[in-house]
């Protein structure tokens, strides 16, 4: 059963910056794309941004401008670079990995908190 791991959130000012990496614990085979949700609380799941096989990038319009999702393939990684952080940003970010037919993978979560 491949595995997600997140790491990387954490507590931050308004104005600063976090990076998450999420490792897969194997190699995915027939990836479509990779990505990072959020969701706070009382609000559903959102997307944030998603990264495909030829590194065509997805971001939420909140996030543009912000944030930059990159990935490591020799080792099953994805990162979420995060700058500018307001609060509005605070949330569970979660890790997802879409695989062709109909797989799908999430990591535990970890949190971001970001303080006025």
């Amino acid at each position: 059963q491949v595995q997600l791991v997140e790491s990387g959130g954490g507590s931050v000012q308004a104005g600063g910056s976090l990076g998450l990496s999420c490792a897969a614990s194997e190699t995915i085979l027939s990836v479509d794309n990779m990505g990072w949700y959020r969701q706070a609380p009382g609000m559903q799941r959102e997307l944030v941004a998603q990264i495909f096989n030829d590194d065509s990038t997805n971001y939420a319009d909140s996030v543009k401008g912000r944030f930059t999702i990159s990935r490591d393939n020799a080792k099953n990684t994805v990162y979420l670079e995060m700058n500018s952080l307001k609060p509005e940003d605070t949330a569970v970010y979660f890790c997802n990995v879409a695989a062709f037919p109909h797989f799908e993978y999430w990591g535990q979560g970890t949190q971001v908190t970001v303080s006025e």
